[in-house]
């Protein structure tokens, strides 16, 4: 297996052209010239970052039911999204969020602003791959979409992709996965009969379960990010979920993954392998 949260960089890195150029159709190619890497890789390597710095200043058995502890955590996450953004301001952050973190660079408390959008989701696979539990999966990755995502749909979104991971990363297969998943969203639908409606949408609800399902649907790493891609709509971040769940359950393709940490600036490349090397240790 290759390094970590790199499904999710790929997914984000082959869709960044097509998001806004949906063509429906699948991709003969994932990672060209044209491509580079928006704010899901960012705030995905931000989150990471900001949950290993709250690991280490808190006694983890704690954190379930210790509010101390919750808070803690999301203090660092919020320290740790503001730091990339800023350090990165210019990759296709949403209004609302670049207002977030323009405030806090300007001293001002970043509070979070109701969001039900799937930023809270497609930045969340570090939950995934970091709980010791599936009950652990669920609070992390609420803790990192509170920060901003405090709306129940955007807590919902992030809850479902990274739970999703980590039945995968234990074991589960794709029947388990949509059985649980489904707890979260109807997944009772197919991307061949909703691709010609389907329409650009940045809401959890209208795009988690679409990306979900681009997993669901595929028989490997890459057919899952072609996939992804075939639906058009926000493609960057739908193919950022279908590739962080399809890294936990197929082999990334040795070139895909070169390819994809050649467009990395050497700061997001030091980042991942501090984040593989905490994983390997914990």
């Amino acid at each position: 297996m290759g390094l970590h949260l790199i499904g999710a960089i790929i997914g984000d890195i082959s869709g960044s052209w097509y998001e806004f150029r949906n063509f429906k159709q699948r991709p003969d190619t994932l990672i060209m010239e044209r491509d580079w890497f928006t704010d899901d890789s960012v705030l995905t390597i931000a989150v990471a970052h900001g949950m290993i710095h709250g690991f280490q200043q808190l006694d983890r058995t704690q954190l379930l039911q210790n509010i101390d502890a919750q808070l803690l955590m999301k203090s660092q996450l919020t320290q740790s999204l503001c730091q990339f953004a800023q350090r990165y301001p210019d990759v296709g952050y949403g209004r609302s969020f670049i207002r977030w973190f323009t405030d806090a660079a300007a001293g001002i408390e970043a509070k979070p602003y109701n969001s039900w959008g799937n930023g809270s989701a497609m930045r969340v696979s570090f939950a995934g791959w970091a709980a010791r539990s599936l009950e652990e999966a669920l609070l992390l990755a609420q803790l990192s979409a509170e920060v901003t995502h405090n709306h129940p749909e955007g807590i919902k979104g992030a809850q479902a992709v990274a739970t999703a991971l980590y039945l995968l990363r234990s074991g589960s297969d794709k029947d388990a996965v949509r059985q649980y998943v489904s707890r979260f969203y109807n997944l009772n639908f197919t991307l061949d009969e909703i691709r010609p409606n389907y329409q650009f949408e940045v809401s959890c609800q209208k795009s988690v379960p679409q990306a979900i399902n681009a997993f669901l649907e595929a028989d490997s790493f890459e057919d899952t990010i072609k996939t992804a891609l075939s639906i058009g709509g926000d493609s960057d971040t739908i193919a950022t979920i279908a590739g962080s769940l399809a890294e936990a359950y197929y082999p990334v393709p040795q070139g895909l993954e070169t390819r994809a940490l050649a467009k990395l600036t050497p700061d997001l490349r030091d980042e991942l392998v501090f984040i593989n090397s905490y994983l390997t240790r914990s």
